[in-house]
C-alpha cells in the first residue's frame, strides 16, 4: 500500500531505481541509489568541467582501490610512512625492512606507497605476497619500486586525498619513519582521525634509529609546544609509540589485539568486542579506571550481539558504555587496560 504521506519520487529517482533494477542490485541498494543520485544532480548543478573530472578520477580510484584490497579484508595489515628519499645503506632502511619481515612473520601484510625508500623497504621485508602498493602519479617521482612492480596488488592514484584514504582505510595497525612534508602529512591526519575518532582505534608507531632524535624531537615539541598551549590534551600522547626497537614497535601492534578486536556504534552505545569477556572483577576494577568515559551508567558486559549488530562476529564477547565521543586518548588506555586482563593474557598463553 502505497504511503500518501511519503513525497512522490522525482523523475530522476525514478530513473535511478530503474537502473538499479536492470542491473539488478540487491545489496547495498540504498547507498548505491544515494551515489547514482548525486551523480544525477550534479548533471543538473552546473558543475564545471574541473569539478566533474575531480569527482569523476576520485570515484574511479577509489573503485579500483576497494577492488584491491576486497579480496584480502580478512588479512590484517600494517601501512608504512616514510620518506622517498631513504638510501638502501641507511639505518633507517634496514628498520623499516626488518619490522615488515617480523611483521610478515607473524601473518600481517605492509601496505606502502610503493615509491622508493622506506617505502621499497616496507615490501622489500614483507615479500611479494604480503606486500600492497599505492602508488601517486607525480611528474618528478615516482613509479613503483621493484618489490611490487607489475603485482596485482598494485595501484596507482592521481590525487593524495585519495591515496591517504586507502592507506588508511585498509590497515589495522600504522608505523611512520622520519620523512618530509608527506610523511608528517601523513602522520598527522592520521592522528586526527584517530583523535577525533574519525577512525578506529588503532596502534601507531613512530619509528626511528637508535641515537637519532627525530620523533624524539618531534614528541617534544608536541608536548612542550601543542600540549603546552592547550591545543591537544596531554593525554593524547598515548595514541602513538616512539621507539627506535623493531620488536618493541611489532609488540605494540600485536598485543594491541591480543583481546581487543573491533568496535561499533549502535546509536549512543559504543560497543567493544573482545575475544575474552573480562571477569565480574575484572569489569569492576575497569568501571574503577575508566568510570569518567561513561556520560551515564557504566561499563557492562552484554550476553551477545545487540540485534543491529548480530550477524557481526556474534562469536565475539562485548561490553558497551555511553562513551562521551571525546576522550579517544582515554579510550585508547581502556583497550591497553582489556588487553592486559588476567583473563585475556592466560588465554593468549
Amino acid at each position: 500500500m502505497t504511503d500518501p504521506t511519503r513525497p512522490l519520487p522525482s523523475e530522476a529517482e525514478t530513473l535511478v531505481n530503474e537502473l538499479l533494477d536492470a542491473l539488478g542490485v540487491v545489496a547495498n541498494r540504498d547507498q548505491l541509489f544515494e551515489m547514482l543520485l548525486t551523480v544525477a544532480k550534479l548533471a543538473g548543478d552546473g558543475a564545471d568541467r574541473l569539478d566533474l573530472k575531480i569527482a569523476n578520477a576520485a570515484l574511479r580510484e577509489m573503485r579500483e582501490g576497494f577492488q584491491v584490497f576486497t579480496p584480502y579484508r580478512k588479512t590484517r595489515k600494517i601501512t608504512m610512512f616514510g620518506s622517498a628519499r631513504t638510501l638502501p645503506t641507511d639505518p633507517l632502511y634496514a628498520q623499516a625492512r626488518d619490522l615488515a619481515a617480523v611483521m610478515a612473520g607473524h601473518g600481517w601484510s605492509t601496505v606502502t606507497g610503493a615509491g622508493p625508500g622506506i617505502m621499497a623497504a616496507g615490501l622489500e621485508g614483507a615479500g611479494r605476497d604480503r606486500s600492497f602498493g599505492i602508488n601517486i602519479r607525480l611528474p618528478f617521482e615516482q613509479e613503483a619500486n621493484e618489490f611490487i612492480a607489475s603485482d596485482p596488488k598494485l595501484v596507482s592514484m592521481k590525487y593524495f586525498f585519495t591515496r591517504k584514504l586507502l592507506l588508511i582505510k585498509e590497515s589495522d595497525g600504522y608505523v611512520v619513519l622520519p620523512g618530509g612534508f608527506g610523511t608528517l602529512d601523513e602522520a598527522f591526519e592520521l592522528l586526527t582521525l584517530v583523535q577525533t575518532g574519525k577512525a578506529e582505534p588503532a596502534p601507531i608507531v613512530l619509528l626511528e634509529i637508535p641515537g637519532d632524535g627525530y620523533w624524539r624531537s618531534w614528541h617534544r615539541f608536541l608536548m612542550e609546544e601543542v600540549a603546552g598551549r592547550g591545543l591537544i590534551s596531554p593525554e593524547d600522547h598515548h595514541l602513538y609509540l616512539v621507539t627506535d626497537n623493531v620488536e618493541e614497535a611489532a609488540g605494540e601492534i600485536l598485543t594491541f589485539y591480543r583481546n581487543y578486536h573491533s568496535i561499533r556504534w549502535v546509536g549512543s552505545q559504543l560497543i567493544i568486542r573482545l575475544r575474552v569477556a573480562p571477569s565480574p572483577v575484572e569489569l569492576e576494577e575497569l568501571n574503577r579506571q575508566f568510570a569518567d568515559l561513561c556520560l551515564s551508567g557504566g561499563i557492562t558486559a552484554l550476553d551477545g550481539p545487540l540485534p543491529a549488530e548480530r550477524r557481526e562476529h556474534p562469536e565475539l564477547a562485548r561490553i558497551v558504555l555511553r562513551f562521551d565521543r571525546m576522550s579517544y586518548a582515554r579510550l585508547r588506555l581502556l583497550i591497553d587496560a582489556l588487553n592486559r586482563l588476567p583473563s585475556a593474557t592466560a588465554s593468549a598463553a
